[in-house]
């Protein structure tokens, strides 16, 4: 085994365990993948102050998200088919998460559903929703996550219609996987990952399969969007939906400061500045470059977040400089349970944070809350927004 030191070293392992078509599920963008990749590429732009002779002992990077302590401004993000990326990956992603202090936060697509993550796991997690057009399922699936205590919901409010994303068509992304030449040549070569799936009853979507009606292939996850996500959805629903939860909400998915505006007066207690991970709107701006305009805009009347190209603890440091609160981590801790399960989860958090706090040390900052605007070289036009 390699010495592990940092996100991209797990990268390379999960690339080499996971089948193809739950790499590229993780690992692409929609149409031309422009987005996707400036999502990351864009953190390279923004450069770092080095400071020296300040007294950087009792350094913390702990803060609170709506209200939660946290031992860091992370989130493990919602991703879909974490179970296909590594047997029961919900379980041993949240798990991981308990340990190192952050939320963890579960999607409608997972594998695990939320009865089974909350029996196998020891502290409350978030639950995120879609805005689906079945009214009574979405009231069950929200009392359903009320019931094992989840302490708040995200509502992604970006996917009304799929962003066409061709590497998953080619791939015949589905949960558990079809059964065809090329699918099953590639997990005859991913020897772990197939032993791990025969040892789990964990194969399909959890929380959809025997709850839902009227879905002719819930294994698709193509197909069930089209049926299911609802297209009409507009600020009256979301706000239906907030009032539905009737707790603390985060909306993600917003990309713009009149859309940011208006969640905050919905009382959205976060936003998350987000374009889906570059699998929506290809061309859409990175987050990081949208995510200075929009804290302006909503100033202190919501927390915001950041989501999307947070590959280290760098990224996270600017992009609490840039006014953000907090930042989802997605990608990054994927790569980490691809690669080695619930340990790997745990390394991506471990390098995360101890990058974080090495970099602010170094940038002159000794506490989280401390850390601003003025530890960046930002270039002239970096940010995005309304003119």
């Amino acid at each position: 085994m390699p010495v592990i030191t940092e996100v991209a070293d797990l990268k390379r392992i999960y690339r080499r365990r996971v089948p193809r078509m739950f790499y590229d599920y993780a690992e692409s963008g929609s149409w031309s993948e422009q987005t996707f990749r400036e999502n990351t590429s864009d953190f390279s732009r923004i450069r770092l102050r080095q400071r020296i002779a300040v007294d950087l002992a009792n350094r913390s990077v702990a803060t609170r998200l709506i209200g939660e302590d946290v031992a860091m401004p992370a989130v493990l993000a919602p991703v879909g088919l974490l179970g296909m990326q590594c047997a029961d990956g919900e379980i041993k992603a949240a798990r991981a998460a308990e340990r190192a202090g952050v939320p963890f936060c579960l999607s409608t697509m997972s594998i695990c559903s939320i009865e089974d993550l909350a029996a196998n796991t020891d502290k409350p997690f978030w639950f995120q929703v879609y805005t689906l057009k079945d009214n009574d399922f979405m009231s069950r699936l929200l009392a359903r996550a009320r019931a094992v205590g989840c302490t708040a919901i995200v509502i992604t409010v970006d996917l009304q219609v799929l962003g066409q994303r061709h590497k998953d068509i080619k791939n015949g992304l589905s949960a558990p996987p079809k059964l065809t030449l090329a699918s099953i040549a590639n997990m005859m070569t991913k020897v772990r990952w197939g032993l791990g799936m025969l040892g789990t009853k964990r194969r399909s979507f959890g929380n959809i399969v025997g709850h839902a009606e009227g879905v002719t292939d819930p294994t698709s996850l193509s197909s069930w969007t089209a049926e299911a996500f609802d297209p009409s959805l507009n600020w009256d629903r979301v706000k239906e939906l907030m009032d539905m939860w009737g707790g603390k909400v985060i909306l993600k998915g917003i990309l713009d400061e009149e859309d940011a505006i208006r969640a905050a007066e919905l009382g959205a207690d976060a936003i998350v500045v987000s374009n889906h991970g570059g699998r929506q709107l290809d061309g859409a701006l990175s987050s990081i470059r949208m995510l200075e305009p929009i804290a302006k805009a909503v100033g202190d009347s919501t927390e915001v977040w950041l989501d999307g190209g947070v590959r280290s603890g760098q990224d996270v440091l600017k992009a609490v400089a840039l006014g953000a609160k907090g930042a989802m981590i997605g990608r990054s801790f994927v790569y980490g349970l691809g690669a080695m399960g619930e340990a790997g989860v745990t390394a991506v958090l471990d390098i995360i944070r101890n990058e974080l706090d090495i970099s602010m040390a170094l940038c002159g900052r000794r506490e989280i809350a401390d850390v601003d605007r003025d530890i960046l070289l930002v270039p002239e036009g970096f940010s995005g927004g309304l003119a």
